[in-house]
């Protein structure tokens, strides 16, 4: 199989699909790999070092034209859409509920089009997004503490405190992948944590996994209101596969909060758990809202591209051979898990949570392709 692996045109996206060890492996599985000009280079991999393991390097038009599967790290951006083609396979982030324009423009192209996100075993994990959960995770309370500082508009105050100084306190909304590994980082900069979570046996684990070195309180509206009014820092981490993230806080609650206190969103992705979240880019990060300083970017692990690339390919990686050695309708016979990451194809949204999110007419895949159970 001809697999292309395009430059991402994200505002601040320095991430690329793969590594060149990954096109490596594909190759010696006899696949032809071919890789923008350029792509890898935000994430220190030289176009020379994809040719030393037999890529190709070409123009964006050409890997678009000549590639049966194309590997991207983000949605595609307008500028793309025209690009994709009826019977193409497309694998990469899509984050679909909060994006009609995307969905349809999908739609219309013919192609199938696969979400890192919702790719998920049959014990619920989410593979492919878990490597990136953790890096936003551990960074937010990184760029939490950046956006607290008094020049960025935030409180002025240090997350570990001094000897004879409260530490500031760190609220996280939800206790998944995002919320453990946020909780993990602040603990570790000796902040006030707590996390709220809605699972009973959750928190049990995350109190044996934290070793007790935080509070952990059932997460309903009265308790995060609760919360927030104290808190110095806000990390909402609450995901729900496939659909829109619920709106834990509202802007009506902001007046509840301290001036200067910090929300990051670290579901923006999938439309955010603040009421009052946009979308923002490494470039400019932050806004204010009633005196509450919001940082909301949507791609947060492109910070750090050349942790974030390793990681992605690890895991995307195995999926992608399935697709290269046994094309696309016996891989997913073969996997159910890559199955349920089909969000559309041959013109039909095959994702129920997205169809809902947009109100679109929802297909099982088992009625486009026979066999492929979800």
């Amino acid at each position: 199989m001809r697999v292309g692996v395009v430059k991402e045109i994200k505002k601040d996206e320095y991430r690329v699909a793969l590594t060149p060890a990954g096109a490596l492996e594909l190759i010696h599985r006899g696949h032809q790999v071919v890789v923008e000009t350029g792509a890898g280079v935000g994430s220190s991999f030289a176009d020379e070092a994809y040719v030393a393991v037999g890529a190709t390097i070409a123009p964006c038009d050409e890997v678009w034209a000549a590639s049966e599967l194309v590997m991207k790290v983000k949605e595609p951006l307008p500028d793309e859409f025209g690009r994709i083609r009826s019977g193409q396979i497309l694998f990469t982030y899509l984050h679909l509920a909060p994006a009609a324009e995307l969905t349809n423009a999908l739609v219309a192209t013919g192609a199938t089009c696969i979400a890192y996100e919702t790719v998920e075993t049959d014990d619920r994990r989410l593979p492919l997004l878990a490597p990136m959960s953790e890096v936003a995770g551990r960074l937010a309370p990184q760029m939490g503490a950046h956006s607290l500082e008094k020049p960025k508009g935030g409180r002025g105050i240090l997350l570990p405190g001094l000897p004879g100084v409260a530490p500031a306190k760190v609220v996280v909304l939800g206790g998944g992948i995002v919320g453990y590994n946020a909780a993990l980082i602040a603990v570790g900069m000796q902040a006030d944590v707590w996390v709220l979570e809605r699972s009973v046996d959750r928190m049990r684990e995350l109190e044996m996994m934290l070793d007790g070195r935080i509070t952990l309180e059932i997460s309903n509206r009265q308790m995060v209101e609760e919360a927030i009014a104290n808190a110095d820092l806000v990390i909402g981490a609450v995901l729900v596969t496939g659909a829109r993230a619920p709106r834990l806080i509202t802007k009506d609650m902001l007046k509840g909060m301290k001036e200067g206190a910090v929300l990051v969103d670290v579901a923006i992705d999938q439309g955010g758990c603040f009421e009052t979240s946009k979308p923002t880019t490494h470039s400019d990060p932050t806004y204010v809202v009633d005196g509450i300083v919001h940082y909301c970017v949507a791609n947060m692990p492109g910070a750090v591209p050349i942790t974030s690339t390793r990681g992605l390919t690890n895991v995307t990686l195995p999926y992608a051979e399935l697709l290269a050695d046994k094309g696309l309708d016996e891989a997913l016979r073969a996997s159910r898990p890559l199955a349920r990451g089909v969000n559309v194809h041959a013109g039909k949204v095959t994702n129920a949570p997205v169809a809902e999110s947009h109100g679109l007419v929802y297909t099982p895949l088992a009625e486009l392709i026979d066999g492929a159970v979800s």
